[in-house]
């Protein structure tokens, strides 16, 4: 399988598709009803509201809504990855890698806030690497801080990403005040014509911030999900290192990409600690830049049977934690 994605054919994404639907069949057959949480932002809450009826009659919208986020994902963040050179060749295995890293833990298919902020914060992530040689910095950096400020609607502790601007322009960029200012108006515009709809309408006083609270996240997951995170980190090392050798041979624009892979990665991991609720779900915020790194794992080895092997390893623990482990 792993040879298949390497190509970069236009039949992968129909592959990918089906490739999706045989890991992701448990979503189908066993749709999760989902909950808001503390955290989560009024509209999540306003989408689960609207979706309710529906969810009600047939709850297996809310897996086919969480497949068709997962995979337009996957699909957009290869695009992306493969336009950006993230890689020496163009291939499909960096969306197959997220199709794949998602499915090994139910949390991670369920519609969850998380879930649907993940097809913003990639977008963010593709114009933030693209400022390197941007003509029009301060249009893209206020559209990107407006994309950080609507992520909090739906998911608040995610203004943690306000840190990628933050880095990536300190990366990216000579220091220049006015951008910077500029990035910051982007993110508080959506409140301030959230504040000023919320006066007009006469709701000002029972509108409340979701906030959010230093906490140690819990972990309550099988044996056989704890083996299945250390395999996901052990081929991610592996990409880490394969990027690293590769690192100087690459573009200086590639090169900034990536560092901001591993930004994105720091601040993902960081998340859930700056979360009142305790959920699983809200890690799948590290699963856009891991599927970078195991798509460099699965990628360059000279040897291919150690990344196929790793493959079908972690497909073997999807279909055991999907129909065996309860």
């Amino acid at each position: 399988m792993t040879g298949t994605f390497k190509a970069n054919n236009p039949y992968n994404t129909f592959l990918l598709l089906v490739y999706g639907i045989l890991l992701k069949l448990p979503v189908f057959l066993h749709p999760a009803i989902p909950q808001p949480q503390q955290t989560d932002g009024f509209l999540y809450k306003a989408l689960l509201k609207w979706v309710q009826p529906f969810g009600t009659a047939f709850p297996i919208i809310y897996g086919v809504i969480a497949f068709v986020l997962l995979y337009s994902q996957a699909v957009s963040f290869n695009k992306l990855a493969n336009d950006l050179r993230l890689m020496q060749k163009n291939n499909y295995l960096t969306g197959m890698s997220y199709m794949l890293v998602t499915s090994l833990f139910a949390e991670w298919n369920m519609l969850s806030a998380p879930l649907i902020i993940n097809s913003l914060l990639i977008w963010v992530w593709a114009r933030m690497s693209g400022l390197y040689n941007d003509t029009s910095p301060k249009t893209s950096l206020f559209n990107i801080g407006f994309a950080i400020g609507i992520c909090t609607f739906f998911y608040f502790p995610s203004l943690a990403f306000a840190a990628l601007i933050i880095f990536g322009l300190a990366l990216i960029r000579p220091f220049i005040l006015s951008e910077w200012l500029i990035a910051l108006l982007g993110i508080i515009t959506p409140y301030y014509f959230l504040l000023a709809i919320a006066f007009l309408t006469d709701n000002l006083k029972g509108y409340q911030f979701p906030g959010f609270a230093v906490t140690s996240p819990k972990f309550n997951q099988t044996t056989w999900s704890l083996v299945a995170i250390i395999t996901v980190i052990i081929t991610a090392v592996a990409g880490l290192f394969y990027v690293q050798q590769n690192f100087r041979r690459q573009l200086i624009q590639a090169r900034k990409s990536w560092s901001l892979i591993f930004l994105y990665i720091v601040v993902a991991v960081f998340v859930p600690f700056i979360n009142a609720t305790h959920a699983f779900e809200y890690w799948i915020l590290c699963a856009v830049p891991l599927s970078a790194l195991l798509g460099a794992a699965f990628l360059y080895p000279v040897k291919k049977t150690i990344p196929l092997a790793l493959h079908w390893i972690m497909v073997a623990f999807v279909i055991a934690i999907s129909y065996f482990v309860h």
